[in-house]
């Protein structure tokens, strides 16, 4: 039981247990409802029995009855309070668990994967979705099979007790499960439809928000009003159908539930005329059909979450399936001379990247990728860090193959300079130390003066402690991009990735930090990539890469001579 429900709602152990105690307590609290029914029964029987023998001699036990209605609040209020406590508390728990599960999911999955996602999807499915799962088993799922079972246990008992009137009683249950059940395949169909509908919507806001600037500058407001009004008319439209004919399905399930009250009673009424049954009898049924259809009817509104739900358990299940990157937690290199041997590699299944493609940065020495755009340098550079597992062949570093490798463990020999910095709103002097965290703000201020962002950081209102906003919205691109330059001096990992790290920098800028780097980089493995042909012209080694090969390798005075590729976008550039 406990592996059906952890698979089937994507529970873990204990959250399956735990909801599993729920069930049970919602179950025992349903059944303490009928106490009072109890209660009110031994309370008109004692009164009754002495009229139904001609006896006008009423005797009734006051303290008794008090004791007993006490009792029964006592047992009553102590069912609630576990039941709230096992439905409510613990499955916040889980929630909470489940979020973090997902976080450190997402942290061992390849960045392939991100590839195929974006930001607002996956925020959606950790935050809305979450949200969604935890309400629902909160307020849903635990009280629909408590429902179910509640209700399976009193026709139990009401049918021993007179099977008859049990019959007048529930034969409207399975008819209002069928007509119910007729419409659970159509709703599945509406909630998937809603839910890809929904999330194009926030797809589009997320788009529209991300590229504010560009749609003011081409004047487009009016078009993208329109296509985000006609995703909302057409979600709104598919709403308001969904409802309708899910709630005619479910109030006419209702209709077919009212009917079991009148039939208690008239076939009461029947067998009491005839004598068949007693008053007291035909008063017990007369409550508890005003009571029972109460359960079926909520887990026929619970079910309908249900399949709500599983569309959100899918999405979960959809992520938590994923393979993760795994390896080795401890990884220490002789070197760190990084080898491409025969890699092949693709983003899509059927779409080559890369063919076959190799060659050796060594260690102390600076190895330029150049080539076409799109033709997979920037790949190249992820894939010598693990951004992405290869499809074949082996990229080794240190001779170690670098696919048995922690990516966690692995970056801590690397220093990434991207062209797309990420920056955090936080202070200047936090978003430089995120390359070390325990550095000393002298540390971070020598890094910072090394990469050539003292000037304009004195400048800042606060200095290094001014907060720069979202993705570092109060700097400019070089600034930026200088600010990501300090974070790595500030590591000062024996591996240096740079992919066009000078791009935004202006001449000056970009020459005062090719010195800086000069000192960063020594005895250590570096892997640039660039489009300005003047900036790899002093590298040892050049790869240049085209349509997802390596077309030429060797020292600038090598391709030179070879009258190649790369003497030809040299001379190319220097013309322009």
């Amino acid at each position: 039981m406990i592996k059906f429900f952890k698979e089937k709602y994507s529970l873990s152990e204990k959250g399956a247990k735990d909801f599993v105690i729920s069930v049970a307590w919602t179950i025992f609290m349903d059944l303490s409802f009928m106490l009072p029914v109890v209660f009110s029964f031994t309370f008109i029987d004692d009164f009754l029995s002495p009229l139904m023998k001609n006896s006008t001699n009423i005797t009734l036990n006051t303290t008794y009855y008090i004791i007993m209605g006490l009792s029964f609040l006592f047992v009553m209020f102590v069912i609630v309070y576990f039941q709230y406590n096992s439905t409510y508390t613990k499955i916040y728990e889980e929630s909470a668990k489940n979020r973090i599960s997902l976080a450190e999911k997402l942290r061992k999955l390849p960045l392939a994967y991100f590839g195929k996602k974006d930001i607002s999807d996956l925020s959606s499915t950790i935050m809305e979705d979450a949200t969604q799962i935890e309400q629902l088993f909160s307020h849903a799922v635990p009280q629909l099979y408590g429902a179910i079972i509640t209700t399976s246990i009193m026709a139990v008992l009401l049918f021993f007790y007179n099977w008859q009137l049990a019959i007048a009683a529930f034969w409207v249950i399975p008819i209002a499960v069928f007509v119910f059940y007729l419409s659970t395949k159509f709703q599945k169909k509406t909630q998937e439809g809603l839910y890809l509908k929904k999330r194009d919507i926030t797809d589009k806001i997320q788009e529209s928000l991300d590229s504010a600037q560009e749609i003011k500058a081409y004047n487009r407001e009016d078009y993208y009003n329109g296509v985000l009004n006609k995703k909302l008319d057409n979600y709104e439209h598919s709403l308001i159908n969904g409802e309708l004919l899910i709630g005619a399905f479910i109030n006419l399930s209702y209709i077919f539930l009212k009917l079991g009250l009148p039939s208690v009673i008239l076939y009461g009424a029947y067998s009491l005329i005839n004598g068949s049954i007693s008053p007291f009898v035909y008063f017990v049924f007369l409550v508890v059909a005003a009571r029972i259809y109460n359960p079926v009817m909520a887990a026929l509104d619970n079910f309908a979450a249900l399949i709500y739900l599983k569309v959100r358990i899918n999405r979960m299940n959809e992520m938590k399936k994923m393979p993760k990157q795994q390896g080795a937690p401890i990884f220490f290199p002789t070197h760190y001379d990084i080898e491409f041997k025969d890699v092949d590699f693709s983003y899509l299944e059927g779409i080559q990247t890369l063919d076959k493609v190799s060659f050796v940065a060594k260690q102390g020495e600076v190895t330029a990728l150049v080539g076409p755009s799109g033709g997979g340098k920037s790949t190249v550079a992820k894939l010598a860090a693990r951004f992405w597992d290869i499809d074949r062949g082996l990229i080794t570093l240190g001779d170690q193959d670098i696919s048995k490798v922690d990516p966690e463990v692995l970056l801590h020999n690397f220093s990434i300079i991207f062209q797309d910095v990420t920056l955090f709103n936080s202070s200047v002097k936090e978003n430089i130390r995120l390359g070390k965290k325990d550095a000393s703000d002298e540390e971070v201020e020598r890094a910072a003066e090394l990469a050539q962002c003292s000037e304009f950081i004195s400048n800042l209102p606060n200095g290094y402690d001014t907060l720069i906003g979202e993705n570092g919205e109060k700097l400019s691109g070089g600034e930026r991009q200088r600010i990501s330059i300090a974070r790595a001096i500030l590591k000062d990992a024996p591996i240096i990735l740079m992919d066009e790290a000078t791009a935004s920098l202006d001449a000056e800028n970009e020459s005062k930090i090719q010195q800086a780097l000069i000192q960063l980089i020594k005895n250590k493995t570096v892997i640039i990539i660039a489009h300005r042909m003047r900036t790899v012209t002093g590298a040892d080694k050049i790869v240049v890469i085209k349509d997802g090969s390596v077309f030429e390798q060797g020292s600038p005075s090598q391709l030179i001579e070879k009258n190649g590729l790369f003497k030809m976008m040299l001379e190319k550039q220097i013309k322009n």
